[in-house]
This record gives C-alpha cells, sequence and structure tokens, in this order.
C-alpha cells in the first residue's frame, strides 16, 4: 500500500510539472503569436488625418491569430489611403504574402500619386514575391484587395477593386450604398494571365457617413441552413455612434449567425467622415 501511494504520487508529481511546463509553453506561443499580428497587422489610431478609423481582425478559431487577411491605413500627401486584402490559403506561406503587400503599400502609399500606381506596385510586389516560391505557390498565388483614398478638403473617396468584395458606404440616415467599381481588375498576383488596367472611381463620401471595407469572411458567413451574410442588408436603417461601435456589432452578429461555426477569417475597417 505505502509502494502504491507513493507510486501514485510521484505520477501526479510528473503529470503536474508536464502540464505546467506546457501551460508556459503555449502561453509563450501566444504572446509571440500576439506579438507577430500587431507587428503586421498594428492597430491604427483612432483618427487619422481627420477621419474616425477603427480596424478588427476576427480568427474563424478562437484563440488564433494572423492569417491571409490584412488591412493597412496610411496618410499620405494624397490624402488618407487604405487597403484590404485576403491571401489565397493559409499558415506561413499566407502571413508572408501579407508581409509583402503591407510593406508594399506602405511605401508605395506615400511615393505614388495616383492609387492606380499603389496597386501596380503591389502586384509587382506580389510577382517577385511568386517568382521566389517552390511549387503550387509559384503559380497560383494571388490576393483579393480593394484599395480606397480619402484626399484631403474634398468630400469624395475613389476605390480600386482588384477581385474583392465591394466597400459599403453607410449614411447618416441609415441607407447604405455598395460601391460597385463598373470595371474591377485581377486579383494581385495574376497579371500573368491578362492585362486589365488598374481604374480608380470615384464615389461622393458625405459629413457624417462611413466608408465600410471588409474581407469576404464576413459576406460568406453562413447560417445553419447555408444562407450568406449579407452586410449591406442587414446594416440597412441602423446608425452607430462610432466605426468601433460598428466593427464590434459587426464581429458579434456574424458569429451568432453562423453558430459560432465561422468558416473564414475576417478584416474590417471603418472610416467615418466627421
Amino acid at each position: 500500500e505505502v509502494a502504491t501511494v507513493a507510486t501514485v504520487a510521484g505520477l501526479a508529481v510528473l503529470i503536474n510539472a508536464l502540464v505546467r511546463r506546457r501551460s508556459e509553453q503555449l502561453a509563450s506561443v501566444r504572446e509571440i503569436a500576439e506579438a507577430a499580428q500587431r507587428a503586421v497587422l498594428p492597430e491604427p489610431a483612432e483618427r487619422i488625418g481627420g477621419f474616425e478609423i477603427a480596424a478588427r481582425y476576427e480568427a474563424a478559431q478562437e484563440g488564433a491569430f494572423i492569417g491571409g487577411d490584412l488591412y493597412a491605413v496610411q496618410d499620405t500627401p494624397h490624402g488618407v489611403r487604405l487597403v484590404v486584402g485576403d491571401v489565397r490559403g493559409k499558415g506561413m506561406g499566407a502571413v508572408a504574402a501579407v508581409a509583402v503587400v503591407i510593406g508594399a503599400f506602405r511605401e508605395a502609399a506615400e511615393q505614388e500619386s495616383t492609387l492606380e500606381a499603389v496597386a501596380q506596385r503591389l502586384e509587382r510586389a506580389l510577382a517577385r514575391e511568386g517568382t521566389r516560391r517552390d511549387g503550387l505557390d509559384a503559380f497560383e498565388g494571388f490576393t483579393t484587395a480593394v484599395l480606397a483614398e480619402l484626399p484631403h478638403g474634398d468630400d469624395v473617396l475613389r476605390i480600386v477593386d482588384r477581385g474583392h468584395p465591394p466597400p459599403l458606404l453607410l449614411h447618416a440616415d441609415g441607407t447604405v450604398d455598395t460601391l460597385l467599381v463598373k470595371e474591377p481588375a485581377l486579383p494581385l498576383g495574376m497579371g500573368e494571365l491578362g492585362f486589365w488596367p488598374d481604374r480608380a472611381e470615384e464615389f461622393a463620401f458625405p459629413g457624417g457617413a462611413t466608408l465600410l471595407l471588409y474581407t469576404d469572411g464576413l459576406s460568406e458567413a453562413r447560417d445553419c441552413h447555408g444562407v450568406f451574410y449579407d452586410p449591406g442588408e442587414r446594416l440597412a436603417g441602423r446608425t452607430f455612434r462610432s466605426p468601433e461601435a460598428l466593427l464590434g456589432l459587426l464581429a458579434k452578429e456574424v458569429r451568432r449567425y453562423s453558430g459560432g461555426g465561422m468558416t473564414d477569417d475576417m478584416a474590417m475597417i471603418a472610416v467615418r467622415r466627421p
């Protein structure tokens, strides 16, 4: 009996030590993942260039971190410029592509005088990245993206769409417009399949309105019957006190709509003109 008690006690101590070590390793991995996400997708300031800004990244899997969805906001001499995109695939390859797109955007947004030129810089950056990859990604890697430009002092915005879900414009009276461009181009990284020139289209952006850019993790969330979540329909007739309140409600509503079973990450940016 003494030997049995001693053996069980020894095993209990060993198991406790292993569990504690595993917990410490998981905590360390989580801290590293959080730091990596903050480095690749930093939280934008609440006000940039006179606009109210909010951004949010929601992982499909609870507790997971950055995947292939991306966003960036930058105040430039040409206005406040934004990008929201979605890299094909998952894993480290997608994270590497996210870093390439955001890095190229940061530089191009400052240097290029037009939004079309910014899109072309991103295309070239991904093309260079593709030549460094082996296997399938070298031939099929692509990124859908939408770029927006908010000129200083003008009540307008410009959009370039690279095969991405169209932005929404939420007016102060609750009406919602879908900003469909007439000539969307191919996703970034697919330039070898053909040439569709980038053309920025201009839309009115009145005071009190909020621009919402998002990835397909929002618009392709499904309920138990397989019906897609329609953000334009769901947001019509509703008003929000701030961009942060809008994104917070969307995040909760989509998880509830899909029964907590989101199949894809989603990134969102909301910009309000005061």
